[in-house]
């Protein structure tokens, strides 16, 4: 029998790590990748004598793929995907290549927001209580790269819609879906259906013994339950009433009910704020609970963790005047999170590259807790319109020194300043980070100003 021919299509951490992944199982592996490569990952195919092309497609070699695996990142439209669908070519994601060669059992975390904080929290949980953990998929290592070896009994997966589109056979022994809200309706022919629908994916697998965690006041989730009968244990979030089983917020505490199972702890003792937060927290806390972690070691994780950086990150106070970065808040949804969670007049920082925004839902936290609106971004005419008539101050400004400048002048002790954009950061920035990145130092360096 010939060895089956596998392509990559896309040099990052995934392909790279399927590429090594593919080769250590003895396919015949090529990668192609039309941009350029970075220097790390261009090092690593060299060293592992990986054939591999950047800069464009040699379509022929693609085509002649006995299986595909795709980066997220390349949409379903491109030329060369329509290609090998035409042909019958089976195309996979990275998650689904590397879940063949695993015997760990699989968390998977999606959700329109908050999947960051989640994933990277239940990895700590389970870290922390002295699993063996790893932690890939949307963010850290490539799954597949840590698939080689197989060392761990646990892996935490980060999905996004864009892999779950590429996953058939994977299965998920917890499934976590934190909310849906309109986000990349690009990519689904801006149909939001399509989009409820990639994420459902999470729960194609499913078996009886399996856990699928949800946040019950997600209307779109809601919806979409209704029109199915889904397989496994279900288990709800609610921040408005109490669930069991399942997990909600009462009185400042965050109480689940799971296996026979009770916990609690009161917000304020993490080190997590907001609402959107006690969801993560709950999610992760019922994920914990369903593998069998005590309580004591629940808290102990709850206590100890730290988040990423750039979602809801204190920078410093200056003049009595809070300065936030919240630069992951890259669609209407985590803002109005990061808004809920403000307790004090907040000059919000917002643009970019707009995706559609729809920001009606922001209407009441804006008239109650926005003094000014300072808009950063290439095009504002959106915002602005929108705006225009509910902020009493709205400033426009290309330049993020001069944004967090106004901000320190509009603000008065007790102020916050939030950077919390609402959309993408192509415009001025390379990315979200990027963005985050500039907002601190810019900070920073009002700070050795006013020194």
């Amino acid at each position: 029998m010939s060895v089956q021919k596998i392509v990559i299509l896309g040099g990052g951490e995934s392909g790279v790590g399927a590429a090594l992944l593919a080769q250590a199982k003895g396919f015949d592996v090529f990668l192609s990748d039309k941009g350029a490569l970075k220097e790390t990952y261009r090092a690593t195919l060299q060293a592992a004598a990986i054939p591999f092309e950047e800069g464009y497609h040699t379509e022929e070699r693609i085509l002649d793929a006995t299986e595909v695996i795709k980066s997220p990142g390349i949409p379903e439209k491109a030329p060369l995907v329509q290609k090998l669908r035409a042909q019958g070519t089976p195309i996979i994601s990275e998650i689904e290549f590397a879940a063949r060669y695993t015997n760990a059992k699989l968390i998977g975390i999606t959700g329109s927001n908050g999947k960051t904080t989640t994933t990277l929290l239940i990895y700590h949980l389970l870290k922390t209580a002295g699993l063996n953990v790893g932690l890939a998929g949307n963010i850290g290592d490539s799954f597949a790269e840590q698939v080689i070896h197989d060392t761990f009994d646990y892996f935490v997966l980060e999905l996004s819609s864009f892999q779950l589109d590429d996953m058939y056979k994977t299965h998920l022994d917890v499934m976590v879906l934190l909310n849906i809200t309109p986000d990349h309706l690009d990519r689904y022919d801006y149909n939001f259906q399509n989009y409820v629908a990639s994420k459902f994916r999470i729960l194609q697998n499913a078996t009886p013994t399996d856990d699928f965690i949800y946040f019950a006041e997600s209307q779109p989730i809601l919806d979409e339950l209704a029109r199915r009968n889904p397989v496994g244990r279900e288990l709800p979030i609610s921040l408005k009433k109490a669930v069991s089983p399942g997990a909600y917020l009462n009185e400042g505490q965050l109480i689940t009910a799971n296996k026979e199972r009770s916990f609690s702890i009161p917000q304020a003792e993490t080190p997590l704020r907001g609402p959107h937060n006690a969801i993560n927290m709950l999610a992760a806390v019922l994920t914990a609970q369903s593998i069998g972690i005590a309580n004591e070691d629940i808290t102990n994780g709850l206590k100890t963790f730290q988040n990423a950086g750039h979602r809801l990150e204190p920078v410093r106070t200056i003049n009595q005047i809070q300065f936030i970065n919240d630069s992951k808040a890259t669609n209407v949804d985590s803002v109005f999170y990061a808004l809920s969670s403000m307790d004090a007049p907040t000059i919000w920082i917002a643009g970019g590259q707009d995706k559609g925004n729809d920001y009606s839902q922001l209407d009441g936290l804006v008239d109650q807790k926005v003094k000014a609106l300072i808009c950063l971004g290439v095009d504002n005419h959106k915002l602005v319109a929108y705006f225009g008539q509910k902020v009493p101050i709205i400033y426009e400004t290309q330049s993020i020194t001069d944004a967090v400048k106004k901000g320190l002048e509009l603000g008065k002790p007790g102020d916050i300043v939030l950077l919390s954009p609402a959309c993408a950061s192509f415009d001025l920035f390379k990315n979200y980070e990027d963005r985050g990145n500039q907002f601190k130092a810019a900070v920073n360096n009002l700070m050795m100003n006013d020194e």
